[in-house]
């Protein structure tokens, strides 16, 4: 086997291999064996045909593809081990010479690690946010509170005003006829929520416990469901309970019963304090974000397209992840929220460029500060991790070994490269 390789512009590169003869010649045979089956000659039980008749019948050309395909993988894999260059994108085959007899040659591009030359990164001036807690701050996270802790008071004797909580039958219909979706029983609706389509809710304002209404609603013009976009619609809705929320009173019982604290004075002392921590750490991501951001700013670097396409696609693939766990798939968020694939894809580019820009930044500063990850670090990442996934230590660590331990340790010297250059900030 051999290998050229051509450095192209915008760091990309093209790999050229060269696979003897001779394995091409096996592969055509593993891909004889793979089909023989599915051949019919007379006089021949199937799959008993031999490959120097199929190969006079059909061509050996019929072979190929397979062939290929069966030695790529091994051949690329054992072109690109023995090589120094970073790969940072899914290579692009293509096939020069496919004969048999002759060498098998083929090629693959691919995106480059681009150099990255820093700019100035020590000394970034971003000023320190000072943090305070304002009363109706605290105020506000006491209502949270009194309104997780209050009760449901059934109401019989006046009609729905705003903050009821009601159950509610409703049928919906354009120009006289139900669409789908547009009938529940016994549905839970808080007036004032804005859960429904504008004008909803209002309108059941003043209405009275089991009485039945005509709702004259217009779906907004950006509906997801494109037929019932922007059309007038007529609700049918009955009310069948209102409740209203009862809060509890804001006094040292309260404190003693949602707290540890037994007056409702250290309770907000409590909360000041929780709010304060919250904003510190909000300020302190806030600040290290511009450091860095400041960083990437003043460096340069050409980041090959193949490469910013490849972390649009592992962001793509992160996003449908998450939806999985919702219960969504890509298909019915693309439907839901009126996009294509490309415009989704569209939309990511300019977080992938700033996500790739910054991994390169970061990685640049470790090597040039020498800043690496120690077996410490490492195992004090695992301790952090086996907490939060509730597993013992030793355990983690037989799992994370090879290529993940590796992308760890580098995971670790990246952010010990932000926590230097925030102690470097002034």
């Amino acid at each position: 086997m051999s290998l050229q390789v051509e450095n192209l512009e915008h760091n990309m590169a093209k790999v050229t291999i060269e696979v003897e003869a001779a394995k091409l010649d096996d592969a055509i045979k593993q891909a004889f064996n793979k089909k023989k089956g599915q051949f019919n000659v007379p006089g021949f039980r199937k799959g008993k045909v031999p490959f120097q008749l199929i190969a006079k019948e059909y061509g050996v050309e019929i072979f190929y593809e397979d062939a290929a395909n069966i030695l790529i993988p091994d051949a690329y894999a054992e072109a690109m081990k023995d090589t120094d260059l970073e790969i940072v994108s899914r290579p692009e085959i293509d096939v020069t010479q496919l004969e048999k007899g002759k060498d098998f040659i083929f090629t693959a591009t691919f995106a480059l690690k681009p150099e990255v030359t820093l700019g100035d990164y020590k000394g970034i001036e971003v000023p320190k946010t000072r943090v305070t807690v304002k009363k109706d701050e605290i105020e506000e996270e006491l209502k949270k509170v009194q309104e997780q802790n209050a009760r449901e008071i059934t109401i019989e004797d006046r009609a729905v005003k705003d903050g009821d909580i009601l159950t509610i039958d409703y049928s919906g219909s354009v120009d006289g006829v139900k669409f789908e979706g547009g009938t529940a029983e016994d549905q839970t609706l808080v007036i004032g929520s804005g859960a429904f389509i504008p004008g909803f809710e209002e309108q059941l304002v003043g209405k009275n416990l089991n009485e039945t209404a005509d709702i004259n609603v217009t779906f907004p013009e950006e509906y997801h469901a494109p037929d019932l976009a922007g059309k007038d619609a007529v609700f049918t809705v009955t009310v069948k309970a209102i409740k209203e929320k009862e809060l509890p009173e804001l006094d040292d019982e309260f404190a003693a019963e949602v707290s540890e604290f037994e007056t409702l004075e250290d309770y907000k002392a409590d909360i000041k304090e929780k709010i304060r921590d919250r904003k510190k750490e909000a300020a302190n991501t806030e600040r290290e974000n511009k450091i860095v951001d400041a960083a990437v700013e003043a460096a340069t670097m050409d980041i090959p397209e193949a490469m910013i396409e490849e972390q649009v696609q592992q962001m793509t693939d992160e996003f449908a992840q998450r939806l999985s766990y919702q219960g969504l798939s890509m298909e019915q968020y693309l439907m839901f929220s009126g996009m294509d694939a490309q415009k989704f894809a569209d939309d990511l580019k300019p977080q992938a460029v700033k996500r790739i820009e910054t991994r390169l930044v970061l990685e640049a500063i470790a090597k040039a500060e020498d800043i690496t990850a120690s077996e410490e670090d490492f195992k004090a990442e695992l301790e952090k991790m086996a907490g939060m996934y509730q597993m013992e230590t030793e355990q983690l660590e037989k799992i994370i070994q090879g290529a993940q331990k590796d992308q760890m340790m580098d995971d670790i010297a990246v952010q010990k490269a932000v926590d230097f250059l925030v102690g470097e900030a002034k």
